[in-house]
Order: structure tokens, then C-alpha cells, then sequence
């Protein structure tokens, strides 16, 4: 076997010979020219056989996945073409996209690297400067999703990420039936919503999504309502318990600003407690919180409901496992009452607010949706920003949002039988 079929088979190349190498750079570097085995050009737009014009008199070189520790370097004079179609363009290069200067071995070698590690540590392996692997790595993204739209989105979720310090946040649209992020958008506001749907979702997709999930925020909740007319919103229920947290929290802290040390003392813990749910709760933790009825009075009404001899707190988490829609606008109504009884300014504001989104939480009874696949797909993009120490812009993150968990696996856009490791 010569060496030419030897270098052949070790790189695994089809469709490609090798008519020469060399090595450079005192042994660090295989350089080797290549041509593809069929004599005639295709065009690089519409894969058609043209005639050939001429053949460039000057190489180009590409970079290939290093071997053996040695940077690895493509060269060959691409040929010139005429395209009934396109006219004058330059051949199609089986084992580089158009105007790339690296293989399609090594996009895939890049963006499945980057998949697990930083993009420092992937530099390392590769061989390669780390700016260098960020600007390949930017233009591989960039080329894939060029043209990609957004397809057989139903289920539709929305939040919000910080990526940089000073307050930077950037809108995330998930696909909550298949666990994907579809578009990511700088900023939280009405604008950036406003921008998803006018510019990457035709008024037909608009129509076809049927639900919606989303915090309280209005812009959230009024931008999907204005856009997708078909869709039911359901607020999300960690949301609406939150806010049902921080109202009882907010009676606590108005009670410990106007308690002595010996005062504080006594309701020390009871931050914990509040928040608890009655199956999580230990007996002496809720003797604890009945006996607050003769020693804090504006706690205890805040947390348990007099008039009913009911826990407000308790209480209301049964909400969610109601089956029918009209027994469940009932009771809250009866909670809502019951809340407003206490007389507690915290718990008013709460009411009113689940008094503007009545209908939304309640759609939860229709189809128990949540953000909790949003909030998982968050945890996954934190550990992507941690593991890089931060992002200073958020193009970056994007890139490395859309590679780990975008809606398109862009790795499997390379050609097949170049996605080689």
C-alpha cells in the first residue's frame, strides 16, 4: 500500500484523493493537496454538473481535524464554473462549506466539543486559539440557522435570563412539548415579545398555537394574547404561588421591623414555616404557628383564615387539583373573599392580582401546563454560562443556546459522511 492510500484511510476520506504531502513547521503540521476523484465541477449552489472555465492558479487551504497531535491542512485550486442557472461561480468543495477555511470534520469536531466543555478547553484539544474556535463555532451557527424557521410550535412558553451583569436580560421562547428553545431575544419588555412574533412567526404559526404558558408579567400575557387569538394562557403555577409567598413574607417583615430583640427572638424561623406546605410541616412546627394567635395576631390572620377556621395559605393549593372548571371558579371566589377578610394591605394586593389574571389561572384546571420545562432548560443555559464564567454579549450565549438546546440539532446538518471524530 503507498503512503498517499495509507494517509487515505487514516483520515477516512471518500470522494477525495490525495496527490500529495508534506510536512511543515518542524513535523508540527500535515500539509496535503487533494482533489475530488470525478473530473467534472459541480455548482455550489444548486449541486448541478457544469464545464469548467478555468482552475485557479493559486491553492486554498483548509483546516482539518489535527492527527496525531499535528495540525492537519487541506489544499487545492478550486475550478471555475458555469452555471446555466447561476452563471460564473466557483465549484462546489465536497469537504468545506462555501468561503470556509476549515473542513466539515472539524465544524463537527467544534460543535460537539462545545457541546460538553468550554469552548477554552475544546481549543486546547483542537489545537486551535480560543477566538479562533468562537469565530468558527459563530459562523457554523449562523450558516445552519440562516433560512431555518420555526415549525410545528403548539405548546409555546416564555421568560426571561440574566447573561451579564448590570441588569442585561434576554427573552427565551421555549417549544414546552418538545423541550426546545426557539428564539432568544435581548431584553424582557413588550418590544422584544413583539419582535418574536412579527418577524419569526407568520400569522399562520400564530394561529396554530393553542396554548401558552408564562408568568405574570403584562407584557408576556398581553403580547400573546394580542398575537396568538387561539391560544389559552395558563399562568404559571410556581409564579402564583410565589406571589402568594412573598404576601404572607411581606406581613412577617412589617411585624419584625416594629418587634424588640426579645420579640424577634420568639418568631425566629417562622420565615420557614410560612412557606411550608401542611404535609411538609412537622406537629410541633404547626403548634408553633397556632399559638400565634395570642402572640402576633397579624401573622396569624395573614396565614389562617378566622372566619372559616380554615389555613389561607393551605387552603388555596387546592386550586390545582380541581377537575372541573366551575367548582374551581367557586372556591377561589370563596378564597378570595376569605383573603380579604384578613384586612392585611399585603393579601389585598394579592387578591387584586389574582383577580386580573382569574381566567388564566384558572385555564390550569383545563391543562395542568407549567414552566417547569422552561425553568429546567434555564437550569441547563446557567450551567452553560457558569461553565464559561459569564458572557460579556449575549451573540455568544446564543450560539451556545441554540447548540445545546435549540430546536435545531446543528450538528446533524453537517453531511453524514463527514461527522467524523
Amino acid at each position: 500500500m503507498s503512503n498517499l492510500r495509507l494517509l487515505a484511510k487514516i483520515l477516512r476520506l471518500k470522494d477525495l484523493k490525495i496527490t500529495a504531502f508534506s510536512f511543515k513547521q518542524r513535523d508540527t503540521e500535515l500539509h496535503l493537496w487533494v482533489k475530488p476523484f470525478k473530473n467534472g465541477g459541480c455548482c455550489s449552489i444548486c449541486d448541478r454538473r457544469c464545464s469548467i472555465v478555468r482552475q485557479a492558479q493559486e491553492a486554498r487551504s483548509w483546516e482539518d481535524v489535527a492527527i496525531f497531535g499535528r495540525k492537519t491542512l487541506f489544499w487545492y485550486a478550486p475550478k471555475e464554473i458555469v452555471c446555466p442557472t447561476h452563471g460564473l461561480v466557483q465549484e462546489k468543495i465536497p469537504w468545506a462549506a462555501p468561503y470556509a477555511r476549515i473542513t466539515y470534520r472539524l465544524e463537527f469536531r467544534i460543535c460537539a466539543l462545545c457541546q460538553i466543555m468550554t469552548q477554552k478547553a475544546a481549543a486546547e484539544i483542537l489545537k486551535m486559539a480560543p477566538s479562533t474556535l468562537s469565530n468558527c463555532l459563530h459562523r457554523v451557527i449562523t450558516r445552519v440557522r440562516t433560512g431555518h424557521k420555526i415549525r410545528g410550535l403548539v405548546t409555546l412558553g416564555a421568560d426571561e435570563i440574566a447573561y451579564c451583569k448590570g441588569r442585561k436580560y434576554a427573552t427565551i421562547i421555549y417549544d414546552l412539548d418538545r423541550s426546545r428553545v426557539v428564539w432568544v431575544g435581548q431584553g424582557k419588555g413588550r418590544e422584544t415579545i413583539d419582535r418574536f412574533f412579527n418577524e419569526s412567526l407568520s400569522e399562520h404559526q400564530r394561529l396554530k398555537i393553542k396554548w401558552a404558558s408564562c408568568d405574570m408579567s403584562r407584557a408576556y400575557t398581553g403580547a400573546i394574547q394580542h398575537h396568538c387569538p387561539n391560544a389559552t394562557l395558563v399562568i404559571d403555577r410556581f409564579h402564583v404561588v410565589k406571589a402568594l409567598n412573598e404576601a404572607l413574607d411581606a406581613v412577617r417583615k412589617d411585624e419584625w421591623r416594629g418587634l424588640d430583640k426579645r420579640g424577634r427572638q420568639a418568631i425566629k424561623g417562622l420565615r420557614w414555616m410560612l412557606g411550608m406546605h401542611a404535609r411538609n410541616r412537622s406537629q410541633k412546627q404547626s403548634r408553633f404557628l397556632n399559638a400565634l394567635r395570642t402572640s402576633n395576631r397579624r401573622i396569624h390572620r395573614a396565614w389562617h383564615c378566622r372566619p372559616h377556621g380554615r389555613v389561607l395559605k393551605d387552603e388555596f393549593e387546592r386550586i390545582w387539583h380541581f377537575t372541573y372548571p366551575g367548582a374551581a371558579r367557586q372556591f377561589l371566589k370563596r378564597w378570595m373573599t376569605a383573603a380579604l377578610r384578613s384586612r392585611l394591605p399585603s393579601l389585598k394586593r394579592f387578591v387584586t392580582t389574582v383577580r386580573n389574571h382569574f381566567d388564566n389561572i384558572l385555564s390550569f384546571i383545563e391543562r395542568p401546563l407549567t414552566n417547569a420545562v422552561g425553568e429546567g432548560i434555564n437550569r441547563l443555559l446557567k450551567i452553560v454560562k457558569n461553565r464559561a464564567s459569564g458572557f460579556r454579549g449575549l451573540e455568544p450565549f446564543a450560539d451556545l443556546i441554540f447548540l445545546t438546546i435549540g430546536d435545531l440539532d446543528i450538528p446533524a446538518q453537517i453531511p453524514s459522511d463527514l461527522r467524523t471524530l
